[in-house]
């Protein structure tokens, strides 16, 4: 019997439904073996059931579509910024403009970057951005240029574009500060040593866990409130001592040869009571020192002098603390005593009226002892503080002086002649200048008022986003924005409170003590 005939006579094989409805594999355009010929249109139509049928699986495994090749005409620094400031991309930017669409279809727009920003990455990062994380950021080993982070060479080559220890570095010194309003603001009735010796760190609850404090430092007024005012106010928005900030020291091994040297660091908080924005009106010029001292520095260069409010502030003594200047000084040659024979550092910091007071006592340090240690100072939102003499004065001494400033920040352009036409002389600002601005952020609206841009969450914020001039804000910074949100809501922009909402943050009671693992904690710095 043949082949041909046996297949002939044998039984039909059962077929299923669900096989007999397949298409068939010879012939298929997947299947090059196969040698069966094909019509041109069965073949144009599977080919196009193909097509369909990977583009299908392209969306199902979210393949992202390669880039299209495009030329981009060189821009400017300036262009490029700007760009960026609006919200447009350098590629929107140069396609859309010449048609100036976004002002002919500004809902759309609109909605466009709402829906972006509203994305599920993007609502994944902000919800990052919004929780507090406990994972510490990364330490570079800065032990062979520390002198230069620390401004030996006045941060020369360090600022634009801004170095990425630096950055840590100020941003440390900055949560410090911070660290000193939560202890001020939680507990701001007057606690002093000498009445109760248990509590003189009040709740202070340090960013770094290398440091210890060592000393809470007090500040007085030389002025009396009006009898009339006294019962209108709390009493600690009238006491003529106040607790202002305090003495730290790294107290880690490990630390110190990360940074090549034991760090001291005295950090001062901003204006709090009533007195002291009452001193900081006082803005006549006065001798730094005494008669005797000044008449040393009296030649070329003239008399040292500083606003009279903040050296009042620095010089007075209280009826149970000493002078802020006597306090730093003696607890300075206290801890000089103890690492004798070791590489210190001198790091003084503070806000607003605490960057004030920090010139007044890095230079009071400057003198202190026979062999100071190095001393910068890193200040956040300072106004000016004396004339030019005390400069060059600061200068001469060795202190190093770095100040961030916000570019739309009130308090950095006073005292002036222009708003004091009586001050016989001018007012100067000292050292290096790190100037960071609102409309960098993506985050923060271009139109903050004066509050949020004197605010030190918000520079904070900046320092932690900035680059360089030109270069944007950095896409991978780290910083959490729950104090940002929480102290300057009015100044976000209404897509990221929408954001906020989206993700249900659970809001922040900013008026209790801060505890180690609050979600009010701020985060660690990032590099």
């Amino acid at each position: 019997m043949t082949v041909g005939t046996a297949a002939a006579g044998a039984p039909p094989r059962h077929v299923s439904p669900s096989r007999a409805s397949l298409p068939s594999r010879h012939g298929s355009p997947l299947n090059p073996q196969s040698s069966r010929p094909m019509s041109v249109k069965s073949s144009c139509a599977t080919t196009s059931a193909t097509k369909i049928h990977l583009a299908n699986l392209d969306r199902v495994l979210l393949k992202p579509s390669p880039p299209q090749p495009t030329f981009q005409p060189e821009i400017d620094l300036k262009q490029h910024s700007d760009n960026q400031r609006s919200g447009a991309g350098e590629r929107g930017g140069m396609m859309m403009n010449p048609f100036n669409l976004a002002s002919l279809f500004p809902d759309l727009f609109r909605k466009q970057a709402a829906d972006e920003i509203m994305s599920p990455p993007s609502l994944t990062r902000l919800q990052r951005l919004l929780s507090d994380s406990s994972r510490s950021s990364p330490k570079n080993f800065i032990a062979a240029n520390w002198r230069q982070i620390h401004g030996v060479t006045g941060w020369s080559g360090l600022l634009d574009p801004l170095d990425e220890n630096l950055r840590r570095e100020l941003v440390r010194y900055g949560d410090f500060v911070q660290a000193a309003y939560h202890a001020f603001h939680s507990l701001p009735s007057p606690v002093f040593p000498a009445a109760s010796p248990s509590s003189r760190h009040r709740h202070l609850i340090l960013p770094d866990r290398f440091y210890r404090p060592t000393k809470s430092l007090f500040a007085t007024s030389s002025l009396d409130l009006p009898d009339w005012a006294q019962p209108a106010a709390p009493q600690w928005l009238t006491q003529r001592s106040s607790w202002i900030g305090y003495v730290a020291v790294c107290d880690n091994d490990r630390e110190v040869r990360r940074m090549g040297r034991r760090d001291v660091t005295i950090v001062l908080r901003g204006t709090a009571t009533c007195l002291e924005w009452a001193e900081n009106l006082r803005t006549a010029l006065v001798p730094v020192d005494s008669e005797a001292d000044a008449a040393v520095e009296v030649g070329q260069r003239g008399v040292p002098k500083v606003a009279c409010g903040f050296r009042s502030l620095h010089k007075t003594a209280g009826e149970h603390v000493p002078s802020l200047a006597t306090a730093v000084v003696d607890e300075v040659r206290r801890l000089m005593e103890v690492y004798e024979g070791e590489e210190l550092s001198i790091t003084v910091t503070g806000h607003s009226l605490g960057a004030a007071l920090a010139l007044l006592v890095a230079d009071e340090l400057s003198t202190c002892a026979p062999h100071v240690p190095p001393i910068s100072v890193v200040s956040f939102g300072g106004p000016r503080v004396g004339n030019r003499a005390f400069a060059e004065r600061l200068k001469r001494r060795g202190v190093n002086v770095l100040r961030v400033v916000n570019d739309k920040d009130v308090v950095t352009m006073v005292p002036s002649a222009a708003g004091l036409p009586h001050l016989s002389e001018e007012y100067v600002h000292v050292g290096s200048e790190l100037r960071v601005d609102n409309r960098d952020s993506p985050y923060l609206r271009p139109d903050a008022g004066p509050a949020c841009c004197h605010d030190l969450e918000a520079y904070l914020h900046l320092v932690d986003g900035f680059m360089g001039t030109g270069f944007g804000f950095r896409s991978d910074a780290k910083r959490s924005l729950v104090r940002l949100l929480e102290l300057q809501r009015p100044n976000i922009k209404k897509v990221y409170l929408s954001g906020a909402q989206a993700i249900r943050l659970n809001p922040v009671d900013v008026r209790r003590p801060v505890q180690s693992k609050d979600q009010a904690c701020l985060a660690s710095p990032s590099v």
